[in-house]
């Protein structure tokens, strides 16, 4: 599937009948040959987006997978570079791609090895991974493992129209994950549909943070003249200042 290094559509059925941890460490040596892997197009928009608010000295990956967010991290975070996941599969292909960077095994939904450690937190491709209702514990970790005025950020998706195929082809695929789910032990996590952009920022103030968002104006506009992606800015309050909860940009919603 996808290319001759890419996994057999066998190869992904088994992972799709497993847990989430289990399917990605099988996964893991053969994922970055998959269309699940952020394009790098992205990866640099994120990056180039980023610097404005910068300096950052340290910076955290979350759900760092095979590393390939540790890229903007590299660009950005010059003390130290630090990713987590809770696939070891999936670390043992970052740590051949980044020897340099230090990766920790830890579901990022219990409490992480933490606290106020990092300027800048990133996470790529990852929220389909939770439920709605697990959201506020991964957002209220990454709050805890940021110093005073930390940022974390990461992009998210504009919804595609009700009459592209695009909506359609989620909502089968959303559908198809939820009757698998109902049917199938152990759960495989993974939904299109569940992390819409005013769901995420109500959950990322109830945590602690101030949110805004900036378009990734290099990805491209939708045909309704939206940005195909925006950056989320979640930014954890500087000391002896309480978080801006209903300040976000009226030109950037």
């Amino acid at each position: 599937m996808f290319s001759p290094q890419g996994p057999s559509l066998r190869e992904l059925a088994i992972q799709a009948l497993s847990s989430v941890e289990r399917g990605y460490d099988l996964l893991a040596p053969k994922f970055d040959h998959t269309p699940f892997r952020t394009p790098s197009a992205l990866l640099d928009a994120t990056a180039d987006a980023l610097r404005p608010f910068g300096p950052f000295g340290t910076g955290l990956d979350v759900c760092c997978g095979t590393g390939a967010g540790i890229r903007v991290l590299r660009v950005l975070c010059p003390e130290r570079m630090t990713g987590v996941d809770f696939s070891a599969g999936m670390l043992a292909r970052a740590r051949t791609a980044h020897p340099d960077a230090d990766l920790v095994r830890a579901d990022v939904r219990a409490e992480l090895p933490f606290s106020a450690d990092f300027d800048l937190a990133v996470s790529f491709g990852a929220l389909g991974h939770f439920l709605p209702a697990e959201r506020p514990a991964l957002f209220a970790n990454v709050h805890r493992a940021l110093r005073p005025g930390g940022l974390f950020a990461f992009p998210i998706g504009g919804p595609p129209p009700f009459t592209s195929v695009w909506y359609w082809a989620l909502l089968g695929f959303d559908t198809a994950m939820r009757v698998r789910n109902a049917v199938w032990r152990p759960p495989f996590v993974m939904y299109y549909r569940t992390a819409p952009l005013r769901a995420v920022r109500d959950d990322l103030k109830a945590a602690g943070f101030s949110v805004s968002t900036v378009p990734l104006k290099d990805l491209g506009q939708r045909r309704d003249g939206g940005p195909r992606y925006r950056l989320i800015l979640a930014r954890k309050a500087a000391t002896g200042r309480k978080p801006e909860a209903g300040r976000t940009s009226a030109r950037h919603r």
